[in-house]
């Protein structure tokens, strides 16, 4: 099998920290291979050069045996070259034909032919099983049909290696069967794929050959069944994880400290009712539609609620996100890049967001900036958030492991009671992932209390003491750690135990 894509001590380096070190790589013509790492690996910078987004300060590529320098992304596409990204690059108000041709509409006449262009896209749209009108808008429709239309846009363009980016972290579990269904028709063709994903076992399932990044250099290789995952977390971390989860240092105290009681929002939320107590890790757990994330908006101020008391260390709490800020909130949404961060200012600007005003000097209010830089670089070093200068390097440029560690360290700075956070760990690695189970058990053992939602059910029993589940806006369940069992917890997820 001859090679499609070489890579000849490819190097990068951003703001002096060194993204990509003399990696060597190649890629199987007709073969997947499963790209892995811990976040600030490397994955996306090489992803980035071999896409044509930057330039690499040294090496070469080579695409089907010949020197491959792309000057941008349409020179990657013409090669044949195309991206499925995390964060789809999909134009929600254009139609689905006009998201496939939007790099240019054939003519006839010196009018788009419209005929055409829906006739071809039908076409592509059959090869991938899906049935929707090329008229459609693409914002209305679900997460795993607009991930097709993005490979429909690579079919159109004739692309011959695929690149997967984090592909099923929006999708439901039958639509990520669907997309690998697709892959293996795409395989069928004789394409050649790249999946980079944090889900191991996804990734043995699907690839031929693995390999592994850390801190920018190619650390291990080989055929797949060589590759159990233990040997592939291992070579990501550089040493055996000991367990997926770190134990629990500290016991849940006795003194609530949210209290939620009876809270009804007609349509989204109906009679809830929680107590979270001090040094606590409460689980929320249910299925999609089933009202969590929107409970947790209700609880931060950020929706209203018609029925119902939430009260903080006993006291009832001032409407909006801001008063319960000062009260002691804090929240980790689930869409750290549009709600968590300001993508395009520095590291420590973000870890500053919500204490700012505790480094102000009295009397006019005028900002410490070496006491505040100080407490950032204590931020930075204690989340190991890994950056270069965090004054100047902006957040976008740091992999999206590391911008959750900032995200949860902006909050942190400000020492809350009370921490929600939704979908902590999602598109995060498995290094990642324990660092911030470790930073959840620490903050419970603080005596802090955790709200975590997830739609990992591993995960919740994993890290919480108690978890709850919901069903169509309701608490329909819960269980203590000592009677944890997924049975029972998707059996009240889809109401068939009301326990």
């Amino acid at each position: 099998m001859t090679d499609i894509l070489t890579l000849e001590g490819l190097t990068k380096d951003w703001f002096g920290v060194p993204a990509v070190s003399d990696l060597t790589l190649r890629v199987r013509q007709g073969a997947c291979l499963g790209l892995i790492g811990q976040n600030g690996a490397g994955k996306s910078t090489l992803m980035n050069m071999i896409g044509g987004i930057v330039a690499p300060t040294a090496g070469r590529m080579l695409w089907r045996g010949q020197p491959y320098s792309p000057a941008s992304a349409a020179d990657a596409a013409a090669a044949g070259i195309a991206f499925i990204h995390q964060e789809l690059n999909l134009f929600s108000n254009l139609s689905v034909a006009e998201n496939l041709y939007i790099d240019g509409f054939p003519r006839r006449l010196g009018l788009i032919d419209w005929r055409r262009v829906h006739a071809r896209t039908r076409e592509i749209l059959a090869r991938l099983s899906l049935d929707v009108d090329p008229r459609l808008s693409v914002g209305n429709l679900s997460p795993g049909e607009r991930q097709l239309v993005e490979i429909a846009k690579a079919l159109h363009n004739e692309a011959q290696l695929l690149i997967f980016d984090e592909p099923t972290t929006s999708l439901t579990a039958r639509e990520t069967e669907r997309l690998f269904d697709t892959i293996a028709a795409l395989r069928a063709e004789g394409r050649t794929i790249v999946y980079i994903s944090h889900i191991l076992g996804d990734v043995r399932r699907l690839s031929d050959d693995i390999a592994v990044l850390r801190d920018g250099r190619l650390v291990d290789e080989g055929p797949v069944d060589a590759f159990p995952v233990t040997r592939m977390i291992r070579s990501m971390i550089g040493r055996d994880l000991g367990g997926l989860y770190p134990p629990r240092t500290a016991a849940p105290r006795p003194r609530p400290v949210l209290e939620v009681r009876g809270v009804t929002q007609p349509g989204v939320v109906e009679d809830v009712s929680l107590t979270l107590h001090e040094g606590e890790v409460l689980g929320l757990f249910g299925l999609m539609g089933s009202g969590r994330s929107e409970l947790a908006r209700i609880l931060f101020g950020l929706d209203p609620h018609q029925g119902g008391q939430i009260l903080l260390d006993g006291a009832p709490l001032p409407a909006g996100p801001r008063g319960r800020i000062r009260a002691g909130m804090a929240f980790v949404t689930e869409n750290r890049r549009d709600e968590g961060l300001m993508m395009e200012a520095s590291i420590a600007d973000n870890l500053s967001l919500v204490s700012l005003r505790e480094f102000g000097r009295r009397p006019v209010g005028l900002i410490d900036p070496q006491a505040l830089s100080a407490r950032t670089e204590a931020a930075r070093t204690e989340l190991a958030v890994k950056a270069g200068d965090i004054a100047v390097q902006p957040v976008k440029a740091l992999s999206g492991g590391n911008q959750q560690k900032v995200v949860i360290g902006k909050w942190q700075m400000s020492a809350p009671r009370l921490f929600i956070l939704d979908e902590p760990t999602r598109g995060v690695d498995v290094g990642a992932k324990y660092e911030i189970y470790a930073l959840i058990d620490r903050l419970a053992a603080a005596g802090g209390a955790v709200l975590m939602i997830s739609s990992e059910l591993e995960e919740l029993t994993g890290t919480a003491d108690r978890i709850l589940v919901m069903n169509r806006g309701e608490i329909v369940g819960g269980l203590d750690r000592a009677a944890f069992s997924d049975e029972r917890i998707l059996s009240m997820a889809f109401r068939e135990d009301a326990a």
